[in-house]
């Protein structure tokens, strides 16, 4: 029953917030929420100043919930099927040589560059992680969170080559980030020395290759079973099966999960839709999975938030957390760069594309999530401590002035063509 009163609060929170912000803000959705979420923690470590029982109280209830395997288990595989549904598979064919590339070799180069650079920073202050655990960092911080993203960009109004490569990137790097950091955990608790470079590849091999593979699996099998029947209330249920089944099947066999959801739900929302599914049908699925999505938002952008009650900052961590979230935005620009211009798709991406991908770029409660799943080392207080200040950083500064750059890039106020 604690658990039931804790959600619901967290969706009366939700309600009121998303209420204010659509009455008097207009912020995008996850913006305002984790805006309000951070107001309303900042306000019980105030009222914890004159009450501590009141604090204490606040951080038994968040303990409820394990945000890691809240997120990982059950809001991730939701959220990026609902994401990809709306991905149209005509411009992720056009786009795919760079999607590709930016997510497999720009979330690679990014989790070196960030994972180095944050090694050299915590030694040059006194306070070293060694390397092995810096990239970890580097490897849950690296990937764009598809979530924050799309919250954004339904505000700004962008090309659709822009929008297909931000979209298209955030969806698979995520799914990317998630094996290099298993990898890396892996390799962290075995040993290097265990672990030669074909174990390494292997395992990447699997996770990743076996999540496109099972996602495709069980997008086609989903859509042999819409296509069988004319029964939205069924069809809808399938593609529920498809998500909690197929996720749940994913972590028995050893398979990203992230990346086979959004697989099918690229086929759901493109073959499923034209093929298997009537006009009533289509209408209701749509419907279902936005409202899905921006429920499930709401609660996780309003967890994040309210979040910052059970982390310890310290002053070091806030600092290093500042100046590791501006050497992301380096990193990513750097990798980005590095990725259009190995693979020569940078003319055809335009000379601001690179900028607002990297300014749009945006980490969420994915970061959070695979921080706090970390075991208990002696390095994880710092890492999950500088992931919430980056995070922070990240949707609140970026996501703030992500649409003014982009007007500015574009020249005008409603960006429709590639810049």
């Amino acid at each position: 029953m604690e658990l039931f009163v804790l959600f619901s609060i967290l969706i009366s929170l939700a309600a009121l917030f998303s209420y204010i912000n659509v009455r008097v803000f207009k912020l995008p959705s996850g913006i305002s929420l984790m805006l309000m979420g951070t107001v309303a923690a900042l306000g019980v470590i105030s009222i914890g100043h004159v009450s501590s029982m009141f604090t204490a109280m606040v951080e038994e209830k968040l303990q409820l919930i394990d945000f890691s395997e809240f997120l990982l288990g059950i809001l991730l595989s939701f959220l990026l099927f609902a994401g990809s549904l709306h991905v149209d598979l005509t411009d992720l064919k056009k786009s795919a040589k760079s999607i590709a590339s930016f997510a497999v070799i720009g979330t690679v180069l990014s989790t070196f560059l960030v994972g180095y650079g944050f090694h050299y920073l915590t030694s040059l202050l006194d306070m070293p992680v060694p390397i092995i655990f810096s990239l970890i960092l580097g490897a849950l911080i690296s990937p764009t969170d598809p979530i924050a993203v799309m919250g954004i960009l339904k505000k700004a109004d962008l090309s659709k080559t822009v929008e297909t490569n931000i979209v298209g990137e955030s969806l698979f790097n995520d799914g990317i980030g998630v094996v290099i950091f298993a990898t890396l955990l892996q390799i962290a608790s075995v040993g290097i020395e265990n672990f030669g470079a074909a174990e390494i590849s292997l395992l990447f091999f699997r996770e990743a290759v076996g999540g496109v593979i099972a996602g495709a699996v069980i997008g086609f099998v989903g859509y042999r079973l819409m296509k069988s029947i004319d029964h939205f209330q069924t069809e809808i249920l399938i593609s529920l099966a498809m998500v909690m089944g197929g996720y749940s099947l994913c972590h028995y066999l050893h398979v990203s999960g992230p990346l086979a959801m959004v697989v099918a739900g690229i086929m759901t929302g493109n073959r499923g839709k034209a093929l298997a599914m009537s006009d009533v049908t289509r209408d209701y699925l749509g419907k279902f999975w936005e409202v899905t999505d921006e429920i499930l938002n709401a609660v996780l952008f309003m967890l994040i938030g309210l979040e910052i009650v059970v982390v310890t900052f310290k002053l070091s961590y806030v600092v290093i957390g500042l100046i590791t979230a501006v050497m992301i935005v380096v990193a990513r620009f750097v990798s980005l760069y590095f990725t259009a211009t190995a693979f020569r798709f940078i003319k055809r991406l335009g000379p601001g594309t690179l900028k607002i991908m990297t300014w749009g770029g945006l980490r969420g409660g994915i970061s959070i999530a695979l921080a706090l799943s970390l075991p208990s080392n002696p390095y994880k207080n710092i890492i999950v401590s500088v992931t919430f200040v980056i995070v922070l950083f990240s949707i609140l500064v970026q996501g703030f002035t992500i649409e003014p750059l982009i007007r500015k890039i574009a020249g005008k106020k409603n960006p429709q063509v590639p810049v």
